[in-house]
């Protein structure tokens, strides 16, 4: 650790953290101020934070990853070594299902921590703790890299890995709830408050909404808000890939579908 922190502290010189990190970022590897400092406080930093860190100082980025390597082995505990026996089924279909199967992979291999996953050599520098913590939350759909670099953490095997893999896949292709197609759940909502509009003929003024028309009104409005929410949280290669399958369905993209839905459901309420 001490060679690995005078390592840093050579190759920072007399620039400025925040500049370290404008010159990390123009080099396609962001980094914030924060983590960047945080590398000299005397805990093992990840060996993407050193890689950013070399990047930003114009030091070499090998040289860097053999000297965090030899501090690694030095401080990290005993890796994962017992190979995951958990294999995924073929009904994972959902983000939570794969959230659940992420999990069993993950206790299968002795519940290492989300630090010790992210710095496990296995890994190869594709996994954040962040990253980790939003996929086993459902919170996000992991991306292939992290899905593999997951797997490889955890010592589990090849059918394993295949498994994970495919079924991020049948996510993506739109056998699961709404994440092919979120403006479904607008247009469910529409199709429920229509059928309870035509059993409620007792309603004077149609153009009157009472507290329970009110309540099915707020309800669609804010399933609209949460796809939207959902499609702007995307990174750019998941909705690129998300617009190839829904223009392979013979459907538009899905922004312009969430916009469709939007001008229907305010047609709907006018």
């Amino acid at each position: 650790m001490a060679a690995l922190r005078g390592w840093l502290r050579a190759a920072k010189g007399r620039r400025t953290f925040a500049a370290l990190a404008r010159r990390a970022a123009a080099g396609k590897l962001p980094v914030s101020v924060c983590t960047l400092r945080r590398a000299l406080d005397g805990r093992l930093p990840t060996l993407r934070t050193v890689q950013a860190f070399a990047r930003g100082a114009g030091a070499d980025e090998e040289e860097g990853a053999r000297v965090w390597a030899a501090a690694a082995a030095a401080v990290r505990p005993e890796p994962v070594r017992k190979p995951s026996a958990y294999v995924p089924g073929r009904g994972i279909t959902t983000q939570a299902g794969l959230a659940a199967a992420m999990e069993k992979v993950r206790a299968a291999a002795g519940g290492p921590s989300l630090r010790r996953l992210a710095d496990s050599p296995e890994a190869a520098g594709r996994l954040s703790r962040s990253a980790l913590h939003n996929a086993l939350h459902a919170r996000r759909l992991p991306s292939k890299e992290l899905l593999t670099g997951f797997a490889a953490a955890c010592g589990a095997g090849e059918e394993t890995t295949r498994a994970l893999l495919a079924a991020r896949a049948r996510i993506l292709a739109g056998h699961g709830p709404s994440l092919m197609y979120p403006c479904g759940v607008v247009e469910e909502a529409e199709a429920r408050r229509e059928q309870d509009a035509a059993v409620r003929h007792w309603i004077r003024d149609a153009d009157e909404l009472d507290w329970y028309e009110q309540q099915l009104r707020n309800e669609a409005e804010a399933e609209q808000r949460g796809a939207q929410a959902w499609v702007d949280d995307l990174t750019d290669d998941e909705l690129e890939e998300l617009q190839r399958d829904a223009a392979g369905a013979g459907r538009s993209g899905l922004r312009a579908e969430l916009a469709a839905a939007a001008r229907s459901a305010g047609e709907a309420d006018g």
